[in-house]
């Protein structure tokens, strides 16, 4: 299993089975992330955390040439289907599914959503994976909340954390995070796109470090393994 990241919060997982799960499209109106052509982006999935344009952007074409069915929460699923796009699986807070790549719990995340033409998104998730024998956490934009204490015994591997700040919980909150989640594998999402979410990385690192965590800051495009 790995995973590649393409900027903010847009990470794609790639199973063994070749499956591959795609988070948050947001690749065109990231400066950061000029050298990606989503047009070679082809996932199976595509799932949603909340509706923000920095975090749904390139949904529509990627799901237009992918084919992706689109995995979101239930308000965000019937705007899709009103703008045309019926391969979408809704889904709220506290549920699962088996999907044919493993199970998807959708579980609390403390922010906004609202879609770009105004509409209302419904409340903001995270997403709970069970895949090849591991647990993944992708906490979506949040702030530091006590629910993620409800994930301390899910023995997860890796999480995906907002780091960036201001929007999201920054950097010390997300050490506190980690230990609510019971996690030691960070990967950083939700920053250095926008000048208010930018950070200093080599602090950041120092500050993971010296709380006994493992924090990856992949470049964008890069490729790490699971």
């Amino acid at each position: 299993m790995k995973t590649t990241y393409y900027g903010q919060s847009t990470v794609e997982i790639e199973l063994s089975n070749g499956k591959k799960l795609l988070f948050d499209p947001f690749i065109t109106h990231n400066p950061l992330a000029k050298d990606i052509d989503i047009n070679s982006l082809k996932p199976d999935y595509i799932l949603i955390s909340h509706g923000h344009g920095d975090h749904i952007a390139d949904l529509f074409e990627i799901q237009k040439n992918s084919g992706a069915k689109v995995i979101c929460i239930a308000e965000i699923a019937g705007w899709l289907n009103s703008k045309g796009v019926d391969n979408v699986h809704g889904m709220n807070i506290g549920g699962g599914f088996n999907f044919d790549f493993g199970r998807v719990k959708m579980v609390n995340a403390v922010h906004s959503s609202t879609m770009p033409d105004g509409s209302p998104g419904g409340n903001p998730a995270g997403f709970l994976l069970s895949v090849e024998g591991k647990k993944i956490y992708f906490a979506g934009d949040t702030a530091l909340t006590y629910d993620m204490k409800l994930l301390a015994d899910e023995n997860l591997n890796w999480a995906y954390l907002p780091i960036g700040d201001n929007y999201t919980m920054g950097a010390d909150d997300a050490i506190k995070a980690s230990a609510f989640i019971n996690c030691k594998n960070i990967i950083g999402i939700h920053y250095d796109s926008f000048e208010v979410i930018r950070i200093d990385k080599d602090e950041v690192r120092e500050k993971f470090i010296k709380a006994g965590l493992n924090l990856k800051l992949p470049a964008i495009g890069e490729t790490i393994d699971l």
